[in-house]
């Protein structure tokens, strides 16, 4: 199933307007273009997290698989692993539940204003 985005000039979001994109087994030559071996990486063990992000994320799980849970939406479960590249949006509050030990590279999009 495509993602599909629309625009929209209000300027308060809802929960249901920010949107987790999974992109499966992206090329390689995609990989090197974003730079994914100079981010820095993060891992953690199994369990559960509850995040907020304050910018917009993009990881490369290298491992791992994780069920995402956005606030206030307990029937849009987003799932991703090893190999997803994960975009992220500014405001989502989640809770992660960590299945396997998540290891991945990581970037905070230092532009994420929605102006």
């Amino acid at each position: 199933m495509a993602a599909s985005s629309t625009s929209s000039s209000q300027s308060d979001s809802s929960p249901n307007d920010l949107k987790i994109i999974v992109e499966s087994n992206p090329s390689a030559s995609h990989l090197s273009q974003l730079g994914i071996n100079s981010w820095p990486k993060w891992g953690c063990p199994p369990g559960k997290y509850t995040l907020k992000f304050d910018a917009t994320e993009t990881c490369y799980l290298v491992k791992g698989k994780v069920k995402v849970y956005p606030r206030g939406s307990s029937d849009r479960l987003v799932e991703f692993g090893a190999g997803d590249l994960v975009t992220i949006p500014k405001g989502l509050s989640c809770t992660w539940d960590v299945l396997v030990a998540v290891d991945k590279h990581y970037k905070f999009d230092s532009n994420s204003s929605s102006s």
